[in-house]
């Protein structure tokens, strides 16, 4: 993919998002995972449609959600398809030269998803925060 799980995710802004959205977190990425696929699925018949009209919303969907967890590449690139698009349907072209932007989307947001999925669950083992040294044991 070329990213690395560091730069995938803002990981203050993730912190931030878990902290104001508290015992909801879990269940808004739930629906960050049901939107994104939608949208994601959306983008893609919209592509093979040609229609730049109908890659603007699920792409738009798509970048607040995604920048909503801190996953700024694939907020990034969904604003890149949705701008672009919106120039489309104003010039009343096509978004042929989006492909290679909609082919990149699928593997970043499944990547992104596995990364926030990862670390929201409550069963995974976090590095202790601060190091602990100099820390009394027991």
């Amino acid at each position: 993919m070329g990213f690395e799980g560091s730069t995938l995710v803002n990981w203050t802004a993730f912190a931030q998002a878990r902290s104001e959205l508290g015992a909801g977190f879990v269940r808004i990425l739930g629906y960050f995972r049901e939107d994104g696929v939608k949208s994601v699925a959306a983008i893609e018949a919209a592509m093979q449609a040609k229609s730049a009209a109908g890659l603007v919303i699920p792409a738009h969907t798509l970048k607040g959600e995604a920048r909503q967890f801190g996953a700024e590449p694939l907020g990034a690139l969904a604003e890149e398809i949705e701008m672009t698009a919106r120039d489309c349907v104003e010039a009343q072209d096509t978004p042929d030269h989006l492909l290679e932007q909609i082919a990149r989307l699928r593997p970043l947001f499944e990547d992104t998803l596995a990364l926030l999925e990862r670390e929201s669950n409550p069963l995974v083992m976090r590095k202790p925060q601060g190091g602990g040294f100099g820390r009394r044991v027991g």
